[in-house]
């Protein structure tokens, strides 16, 4: 099951905090996922289709519940797909229209309702309600092991812009974006990905994206310490090759017992110890030297080298 998949079934059994919180979650879900068919005056019907079990039952049971309308239901499976799709038609009848009307589908006037109908989110449970409803039709989230991603893709501008809103009003921070003829409302970062799983009731969902976060945090970190520790074990060896080739060069020149005490203890260090860093060479020293001293008898000892190698090309 997909992480979209395990949301949805935590949200679709989220229990209302208020009577109007059910009533929210159905507008939402009829407006997303919602087909309406007009065959005359007052005469509709509406098909509303989705993927997930969980939601075609809680379509049914409000739309039952809070309004006593007719439905039937029609399984389908697509020859490219394995998973069942849902059709729940709600034929015409006599409540349809008052019921549509309620649910901030219809206008007074008759029409379509394009945004947010206030009525429905007055209270903050209720906002909470129809976000919920919106993520049921229409949502997606990226599984919180890759990328964060979410988003919730509508047919109108208006009811894009009225759930950006909503969610600005819990203070999360929302993007609208067109794609062909339908908006997506998304969020990118996993912080606020977070803020709205566990507004809208899916707080097992939001514990199990912050785990993901914490493991994901952890491994990057541990990823760029090993690569920081990679890079400059690189060079260190780069720079050990540097100075071997060096010693070998002020050896040709001078002998190793025209050198002062100093510098041939660090090329017997060196030699030893070729992948040692300047640090663990001063620890190796007798007495030890700090990381300072031995450098300074590198510096010695690539000057000296500089030297003898500009005597021989001369």
């Amino acid at each position: 099951m997909s992480f979209t998949a395990e949301v949805k079934d935590e949200l679709a059994r989220v229990p209302a905090t208020c009577s109007h919180c059910d009533k929210a979650v159905l507008a939402a879900l009829v407006r997303i996922e919602g087909t309406l068919f007009f065959s005359g005056q007052g005469r509709y019907r509406i098909e509303i289709a989705t993927d997930a079990p969980s939601v075609a039952r809680l379509v049914i049971k409000l739309l039952h519940e809070l309004y006593h309308l007719k439905t039937n239901l029609t399984v389908r499976r697509s020859v490219l797909h394995k998973t069942p799709n849902y059709l729940i038609e709600v034929p015409a009848q006599p409540r349809l229209a008052e019921s549509l009307s309620d649910m901030g589908v219809l206008s007074v006037e008759g029409g379509l309702e394009l945004g947010v109908k206030p009525a429905l989110v007055a209270k903050e449970c209720c906002m909470a309600a129809y976000l919920r409803g919106a993520f049921l039709g229409s949502g997606f989230v990226s599984d919180p092991r890759g990328d964060f991603h979410f988003e919730i893709t509508v047919e109108s501008e208006d009811l894009a812009e009225g759930l950006v809103e909503l969610l600005e009003r819990k203070g999360i921070n929302a993007r609208v974006m067109q794609r062909r003829s339908s908006f997506m409302v998304y969020l990118k970062s996993g912080s606020a990905i977070l803020e709205f799983l566990a507004f809208a009731g899916a707080h097992r969902s939001a514990l199990a994206m912050e785990n993901a976060r914490v493991i994901k945090s952890v491994r990057n970190d541990v990823n760029r310490q090993t690569n920081a520790e990679i890079a400059n074990q690189a060079k260190a060896a780069s720079a050990s090759v540097d100075q071997l080739f060096a010693i070998r060069t002020v050896l040709e020149a001078h002998g190793m017992g025209n050198l002062p005490p100093a510098l041939q203890e660090f090329i017997k260090l060196r030699v030893a110890y070729p992948d040692a860093t300047l640090k663990e060479l001063g620890q190796r020293a007798n007495p030890p030297l700090s990381k300072s001293a031995v450098y300074h008898r590198v510096r010695r000892i690539e000057q000296m080298a500089a030297e003898a190698q500009g005597r021989g090309g001369a």
